[in-house]
């Protein structure tokens, strides 16, 4: 019957996951630990039980056809719905054993959020709570593939198949080097020493320096906000930073205007739908209180 579902295995679906995050067949099939002949026995097996052939021989390269990448993050999707679903029934119950992976972006680690975190941990001694820090964007992908239960970043604003419970609103404002006087006009200041430009806080800082008529010269991007205060201490431009990293410590920056540029919103985010760990919720709310 044509409305019966072909009989796939998950390694499989490994197999074909492998290939796409992987520049050879022999990385993607040592990534698995099997052979290459395995490998390539596997995807064979993959394209006869659903009846289209996923690559085509060019040479002796295998090239995917142009619908193998929708297939491939179909089977991506299910594997991530698979290994959450089956971590979640391991730690069904009380939330307070097994692993809990974290994500945050620098200051919910370093500032906000330290204190919470470390009460939450003292209250579940059981519990295994790894941490990964990095940019909100990179967050966002890792618990898309399941890579994280948890992610606390600047809020994705309805972009992804997340959800967010909001936990606090950061100020973010602008920073002059030493020496400058604070009432210089925007449409003087710069050059900018600024997050990178693929990064979502990063967008709405060159809309508000826009909105506001100061000329956006870029000079340097870096993810580590302690890199950008050095920078401008040192003389090399101006940056917008949140103002908890700025004016935290014994060498604060200067504000360029009393007031902040913009707020962000700081949020916890889960995937939306699927099975969630269930010491997500109390990390949540100890997060929020």
């Amino acid at each position: 019957m044509d409305d019966v579902l072909p009989n796939l295995s998950t390694a499989q679906l490994s197999y074909l996951v492998a290939i796409t995050r992987h520049r050879t067949w022999a990385e993607a099939a040592a990534s698995l630990g099997v052979t290459p002949s395995a490998l390539s026995q596997g995807i064979a097996e993959l394209e006869r039980r659903l009846g289209v052939p996923l690559f085509a021989a060019d040479g002796r390269r295998r090239v995917a056809h142009e619908h193998t990448a929708t297939v491939a993050a179909t089977a991506e999707r299910v594997l991530a719905d698979l290994d959450q679903t089956t971590r979640w029934l391991r730690s069904v119950g009380t939330g307070q054993v097994g692993r809990l992976r974290v994500g945050m972006i620098d200051i919910a680690a370093v500032h906000h959020c330290r204190d919470a975190v470390r009460k939450f941990r003292r209250a579940h001694p059981k519990l295994d709570v790894g941490f990964t820090v990095a940019p909100t964007g990179q967050l966002l992908e890792r618990l898309e593939r399941s890579e994280l239960d948890v992610a606390i970043c600047v809020d994705p604003d309805g972009v992804g198949s997340f959800a967010s419970t909001p936990l606090l609103r950061d100020d973010l404002a602008v920073y002059a080097p030493p020496g400058v006087a604070v009432d210089v006009p925007p449409a003087q200041w710069g050059p900018w020493l600024l997050f990178p430009a693929d990064s979502r806080t990063r967008t709405a800082i060159d809309r508000r320096l826009r909105a506001i008529g100061a000329p956006l010269v870029v000079e340097m991007e870096s993810h580590q906000p302690e890199v950008l205060v050095e920078m401008v201490r040192l003389g090399l431009g101006w940056t917008v930073l949140p103002t908890t990293q700025a004016e935290h410590g014994a060498h604060r920056l200067a504000r360029a205007m009393a007031e902040p540029l913009f707020s962000r919103t700081v949020s916890a985010v889960t995937r939306r739908g699927g099975a969630q760990h269930p010491a997500v919720a109390p990390f949540i709310a100890a997060l929020g209180r």
